[in-house]
């Protein structure tokens, strides 16, 4: 794509990237590996010795390796059932936009491969990750659930059926409003509530309670049952009691969580912004106004790069990037500049010659592993947003 210097962002620009990064993903057939999947191999598997911080040490030091070396750890390319559900949001988008039936199509296989891929044994619909990870706070097995996985799949789910009449799509949404309400662990703070990350821990880590909170909330929309609404703004009220005085939220509340990141920041005011476009939370407008302001003067650089951290740029992620365009596009005229500055950054910078996207550029070197979930569905998800919104308006 040329630079388009000041100027405005020509949407067929934007679709050519989209479909150059759609025949690459199509081509791998919705597989690939992820950065986060090095316990995926049997040999460091083996090596870990089931110990928490040589799994870290493991998991961090691959995602960080500039060349790809899985293949010789018997790591293989995998469905990861976040990825799926972020495909089939782009393609319900990208419907509402071209209007073609082999998207109808891609829609109805993937909306297949998400009912085989659902972990089993839980009151509702739920979905996990494909690999076993180890994070600060918790070891968790491969397809255990998490609420944010199962949240994001679930909006992809609801905008599945508003954009493209997918009557199972609603049906497999609706479900997953069980797993929220009956596996989860709550946090219970004067009133208000936390949803645990999984159900077997009792972390209070704002993106995922926000994230089952503004699923909730849609859901309500759609079946009327109450106590969706009241568990929802329950939810809410606890992340806005937790939202820091300058507009942020630090990521979780335990001290080895308090860092403050651009793409999480993202997850939190999208999922309130959900609320407002439902006509609820109107109470906690300033709060969202404070959260976007801290969240559009402290992450973006002039040229649109996205900063990771509020306070220094490296990695430059592509989660950074997408999360922005996704979040500004909704946002309107108003951040219509921004987004284009960011959009730009991101195709002219992220993108590789073959289609799809790269994972970090740091501060001496570039990793331009073409991780699927993490790179290629939010970038997919992301340049599908920014369509979708030029579209209609």
């Amino acid at each position: 794509m040329p630079d388009v210097g000041d100027l405005r962002l020509n949407p067929a620009d934007i679709s050519t990237s989209l479909h150059r990064l759609r025949k690459y993903v199509e081509g791998e057939k919705f597989r690939g590996y992820d950065p986060f999947d090095a316990l995926t191999s049997p040999m460091l598997r083996a090596l870990s010795l089931s110990r928490k911080y040589i799994r870290i040490a493991m998991i961090q030091g691959m995602r960080r390796l500039p060349a790809n070396i899985r293949p010789f750890l018997s790591i293989h390319k995998g469905l990861n059932p976040k990825g799926i559900g972020l495909f089939l949001w782009g393609y319900a988008k990208l419907y509402r936009v071209e209007r073609k039936v082999e998207y109808l199509e891609t829609m109805e296989s993937l909306l297949n491969l998400l009912g085989r891929l659902r972990s089993r044994g839980y009151s509702g619909n739920c979905w996990g990750y494909n690999f076993d990870w180890q994070s600060r706070a918790f070891y968790i097995a491969r397809h255990t659930p998490t609420l944010v996985n199962s949240s994001f799949i679930g909006h992809a789910l609801i905008d599945a059926y508003r954009y493209a009449r997918q009557e199972k799509a609603l049906e497999m949404a609706v479900s997953i409003k069980e797993f929220i309400l009956k596996d989860l662990n709550r946090r219970e703070e004067d009133g208000t509530i936390c949803f645990s990350y999984t159900p077997v821990d009792n972390t209070a880590v704002h993106n995922a309670n926000l994230l089952g909170a503004s699923l909730l909330i849609r859901l309500y929309g759609y079946t009327g049952e109450e106590r969706l609404k009241e568990a929802a703004l329950a939810s809410l009220e606890y992340s806005i009691k937790h939202q820091r005085d300058d507009g942020s939220w630090y990521y979780a509340e335990s001290k080895s969580q308090r860092w403050i990141d651009s793409f999480h920041t993202g997850f939190n005011l999208m999922c309130i912004l959900y609320f407002l476009e439902q006509g609820f939370g109107d109470v906690h407008r300033h709060s969202f106004e404070r959260g976007v302001s801290f969240y559009s003067e402290n992450f973006f650089l002039e040229d649109g790069r996205a900063k990771y951290y509020h306070d220094r740029l490296y990695p430059i992620d592509i989660h950074s990037l997408a999360q922005a365009v996704v979040f500004f596009s909704r946002m309107g005229e108003g951040y219509r500049e921004l987004t284009e500055k960011i959009t730009r950054w991101m195709i002219l910078h992220m993108q590789d010659g073959r289609g799809f996207f790269y994972f970090q550029r740091r501060r001496l070197y570039t990793v331009r592993i073409p991780y699927i979930r993490w790179a290629q569905a939010w970038a997919f998800h992301a340049l599908t947003e920014y369509l979708l919104n030029q579209a209609s308006g």
